[in-house]
């Protein structure tokens, strides 16, 4: 049962890493150089290929093999299990996004060319029918591959296309990958900026070849998904806002995705919200669509901005309701009563 186990721990170490090298595994493990060296024999013998490349920079890796592996799937819930993660990643199914990925970064690892080529052919050629468009459809072609180079520390080439349609080369260490709702970020250090940048996948087109490997940096933030959420809704505006909904940050979840705004808990019922917008004008909208009640706690600004489009909005009122006034039916006299008759009295009065 040790050694049983001690397969399977090196097995995912091999499946978790690009390469290893022998004393690593070993340290790992807590064996000598020799036991790995014989752990990586039995795991041949059991279908596994694991490469082996000598000398002081050498090391051990799991490549794809002339047949699939004994993973306990047939050749057909394979394809199967490889559609699945694929369809997941790709259309950015809430709380499995981000585990597909790695998932499937690791099976298409040891999938031999035979079960790649039916794994494409399906993906070619199925349309899903979705809810609704998908203008930022991502390709799980390059979630996977920039899963790969985030593992394996390698740099990433690509070419970039700005909201505005502007395209420029770019070279990054890769970090993690975000995913909100159906849309992805890559969280990487810009070498040509000298910082940390968020890039949205579906605009991202890789230019191989890749590498050469780096020493991982420190991230920018302990919770990278926070970190995505205030770039992508608060610091890519021009204006910025802090406001508190009155409804409990559970409520306020309901209505308002990561993208929209971070949302903080301030007690049993109100939180914080920090969003931008591209003018005071629009973050005036952005918080009423939110539908909740609110109080501006910064800039000062937007109250006044508020409080110009309330007067707005009733001179609008004002105006429709005179409108309607003067459009309403009347009755002969204008009053609501026929002529020869008093408010209040009988006929004989």
């Amino acid at each position: 049962m040790e050694t049983s186990a001690r397969l399977l721990r090196l097995l995912s170490l091999l499946q978790a890493h690009r390469e290893w090298s022998g004393a690593d595994l070993a340290d790992r493990l807590g064996v000598t150089a020799r036991t790995v060296r014989r752990d990586v024999d039995r795991l041949r013998e059991l279908g596994y290929p694991v490469n082996a490349s000598p000398g002081t920079g050498g090391g051990y890796q799991l490549g794809a093999g002339a047949e699939l592996p004994p993973l306990l799937l047939d050749d057909d819930e394979a394809v199967a299990v490889a559609v699945g993660l694929r369809t997941a990643a790709g259309q950015g199914i809430e709380g499995i996004g981000e585990t597909s990925v790695r998932a499937l970064s690791k099976l298409e690892q040891v999938l031999p060319s035979r079960l790649r080529r039916r794994v494409g052919a399906l993906n070619a050629f199925t349309v899903p029918m979705l809810r609704g468009p998908q203008p930022n459809a991502v390709d799980p072609g390059v979630l996977t591959e920039l899963a790969n180079l985030c593992r394996d520390a390698e740099r990433l080439r690509f070419e970039y296309s700005d909201h505005g349609g502007a395209a420029s080369r770019r070279t990054v260490e890769p970090h993690r990958l975000v995913c909100s709702e159906r849309r992805w970020y890559l969280v990487a250090w810009d070498l040509d900026r000298d910082d940390w940048r968020t890039f949205r996948v579906d605009r991202i087109t890789p230019k191989p070849p890749h590498g050469p490997r780096f020493a991982p940096r420190t991230p920018p933030a302990e919770d990278l998904a926070a970190y995505v959420s205030r770039g992508v809704s608060t610091r890519a505006y021009a204006s910025h806002a802090v406001v508190r909904l009155l409804v409990p940050k559970e409520r306020a979840a309901e209505r308002i995705s990561p993208s929209a705004g971070v949302l903080e808990a301030e007690g049993p019922d109100s939180c914080v919200l920090r969003t931008g917008a591209s003018s005071l004008d629009v973050m005036v909208i952005h918080v009423m669509m939110t539908g909740f009640d609110f109080e501006v706690l910064e800039p000062a600004e937007l109250t006044e901005a508020i409080r110009t489009a309330h007067d707005r909005l009733a001179r609008s009122l004002a105006r429709s309701s005179a409108r309607a006034a003067k459009s309403a039916p009347r009755t002969p006299d204008g009053a609501g009563r026929t002529p020869g008759t008093r408010s209040g009295s009988g006929a004989g009065s």
